[in-house]
C-alpha cells in the first residue's frame, strides 16, 4: 500500500541540508531584483526557468550565484528566509538548520551582517508564528583558497549566538577536504559543530577524508560512500549522518535513474540518512517533494519513511529533550 502524500506531510521532520540562496524562487529573485535596481540575463521569469537545465554541479553554480547578485539589503535575505520558511512549515517540517554562504556575498560588498540579520529575522518571526525552531550554518566555499576562509570563521565568531556550526560548499572536484583542514580545526576549537559536502560528484575518498580530516558531525550527500562497504559499515558503526538530497542529484544527474537512488541501500545497511532539499528553487522541490520522489522510485515502505523522519530528528543539533518530543510526536502520527 503506497504512503500517503498525507502521511509523509503530518509527519514531524526536520531538514538539515538547504541553502537558503538556493531556495530563491524565479519569481522572487526578478521582484527583489526590480526593487534593487538588478539587471538579470533574463527577461522573464520562463527564460530564466528554462535555464535549469543542468549538466553538471558546476553548470548549477554558475547559474547560482548569478541568482545571488540581487540581494543587497538586509530585507532581501528576511524575504528569501521568510518563503523558505513558509514553504518548510507547509512540508510538515519542525526544524531546519539552513547553510548560508557569506563569502558569496562580501565579494560582492554585501556585509556579513547583512545577510545574517536579515536570515535571523526571519527565522525568529518564522518561529513566533509558526513554532518552527532553526540553526544556522556559515559555509566556506571550497572552490576559493582556504586563507580566505579564515576571516570569515573570525566574523562567525563574532556571532556564536546564532551560528551554530560551519559547512563545506561550492564546487567538491579538485578541491579535497583537506584543503580546508586548518580551518576546521580552528572552527572544532571554537566549538562550533562541523558538517561539509563530500561524495556529491567527489570520489568516496572525499568522504573518508571528511571524516578523518575535517573530523565532522555529518556528511553532506554522502552518495560516493556506497561504492566502499568498509566505509558503509563505518558509517553504519559511527551513525554517521547522511543529509541526501534525491533531486538534486537527479538534477545534477550524479544519479540519472531515481529507481537506482542509493538511498534505499543506505537503509539497507542501517545508516543514518535524512532526506533534504539542498537548492529547492533550482532541482524541482521541497523537503515534501523529495520524500515523495523516493517514496514512488524506491517503493518505500511506511515504516521506511518514518525511519527517514526519525533520522532527522537524531541528526539535527537540537537539544536531547527537543529530540525526544518530536521522536515521540513521529510515533504517534505513524500509529
Amino acid at each position: 500500500m503506497t504512503v500517503s502524500d498525507d502521511f509523509i506531510r503530518r509527519l514531524p521532520k526536520a531538514e538539515l541540508h538547504l541553502h537558503i540562496e538556493g531556495s530563491f524562487e524565479p519569481e522572487l529573485m526578478f521582484e527583489i531584483a526590480r526593487r534593487n535596481g538588478v539587471d538579470l540575463p533574463y527577461a522573464t521569469v520562463d527564460d530564466l526557468k528554462a535555464a535549469y537545465d543542468f549538466a553538471d554541479l558546476q553548470a548549477f553554480l554558475d547559474l547560482y550565484y548569478a541568482g545571488m547578485s540581487v540581494l543587497l539589503h538586509e530585507q532581501d535575505f528576511y524575504d528569501l528566509t521568510a518563503a523558505y520558511m513558509k514553504r518548510a512549515v507547509a512540508d510538515g517540517v519542525v526544524h531546519t538548520e539552513i547553510f548560508f554562504d557569506p563569502q558569496g556575498h562580501t565579494e560582492r560588498g554585501v556585509a556579513f551582517e547583512v545577510a545574517l540579520d536579515g536570515i535571523w529575522r526571519a527565522l525568529r518571526d518564522a518561529e513566533t508564528e509558526n513554532g518552527i525552531t532553526s540553526r544556522i550554518i556559515m559555509c566556506f566555499l571550497r572552490h576559493l583558497d582556504e586563507d580566505e576562509a579564515f576571516p570569515v570563521l573570525e566574523k562567525a565568531m563574532a556571532h556564536r549566538d546564532r551560528i551554530i556550526g560551519v559547512g563545506l560548499d561550492s564546487s567538491e572536484l579538485g578541491h579535497p577536504p583537506q584543503k580546508f583542514q586548518r580551518v576546521f580545526a580552528k572552527a572544532r576549537d571554537a566549538g562550533f559543530r562541523l558538517v561539509a559536502h563530500a561524495g556529491e560528484e567527489g570520489p568516496v575518498e572525499y568522504v573518508r577524508d571528511t571524516l578523518d580530516l575535517l573530523h565532522v558531525d555529518r556528511v553532506d550527500h554522502g552518495n560516493a560512500a556506497m561504492t566502499d562497504p568498509d566505509l558503509v559499515a563505518r558509517l553504519a558503526a559511527e551513525k554517521m549522518p547522511l543529509t541526501v538530497c534525491p533531486l538534486s542529484n537527479y538534477r545534477l544527474q550524479g544519479v540519472t535513474d531515481m529507481s537506482r537512488h542509493p538511498l534505499r541501500a543506505m537503509l539497507d545497511a542501517g545508516l543514518v540518512a535524512t532526506v533534504n532539499s539542498d537548492d529547492p528553487a533550482y532541482f524541482g522541490g521541497y523537503v515534501l517533494d523529495n520524500f515523495i520522489a523516493v517514496r514512488d522510485a524506491l517503493d518505500l515502505s511506511q515504516d521506511e519513511i518514518v525511519t527517514l523522519a526519525k533520522n532527522s530528528i537524531t541528526a539535527s543539533f537540537l537539544e536531547d529533550s527537543a529530540k525526544k518530543n518530536w521522536l515521540t510526536a513521529i510515533d504517534t502520527v505513524a500509529r
